[in-house]
């Protein structure tokens, strides 16, 4: 596999050949931007953790709180994921009580929305699904229904910011 599609390893040729010619015709920022004009408003901590809370509310409820939502500018360098799910179990008193924490990607800071809610639905199917089973993927497609339509389109978007940096040119200076 090229190492410039590092991120499509898993995909049939049919999806690969042409994303391999868009990237030989060096058109696929120009692809992307076509789909996803604009990136997404959620950049504080603040705004992220209320639309991440705005669709946990919308979809899965009842699940137990999440204490922490942010932005981690060393997740994708360090554990090679968009996003993670945490949880973390304290004994206070005679209790053992659990905090769960969602971290995304500080690179999504700069994404189109469809990408953030594509990992924000992703990680808060974690907490109804522990394993990425059929289970998992259907949440993950009720909450989002194009969501792995989103998954191809993130990483493409991800290709795209390793070979030419900033897809927006309004953030090229934090991409570099």
């Amino acid at each position: 596999m090229n190492k410039t599609l590092k991120y499509l390893q898993h995909y049939p040729a049919h999806i690969v050949e042409p994303v391999s010619r868009l990237i030989e015709q060096n058109r696929l920022g120009q692809y992307l931007l076509s789909k996803y004009p604009t990136p997404h408003i959620y950049t504080s901590e603040k705004a992220l953790y209320q639309y991440v809370q705005e669709i946990k509310n919308q979809y899965i409820r009842k699940s137990s709180p999440l204490s922490k939502i942010t932005y981690d500018n060393k997740l994708h360098l360090v554990k090679h994921a968009l996003g993670t799910h945490s949880y973390v179990s304290r004994v206070q008193g005679g209790k053992l009580k659990a905090k769960q924490e969602i971290r995304i990607a500080g690179l999504f800071k700069q994404a189109p929305e469809a990408m953030l809610q594509m990992i924000v639905v992703h990680e808060l199917a974690h907490l109804k699904e522990k394993d990425h089973n059929k289970a998992f993927y259907q949440l993950c497609q009720h909450m989002q229904p194009d969501y792995h339509q989103v998954e191809l389109d993130t990483r493409l978007y991800l290709t795209e910011l390793e070979l030419n940096g900033a897809l927006y040119p309004q953030f090229k200076k934090i991409a570099e």
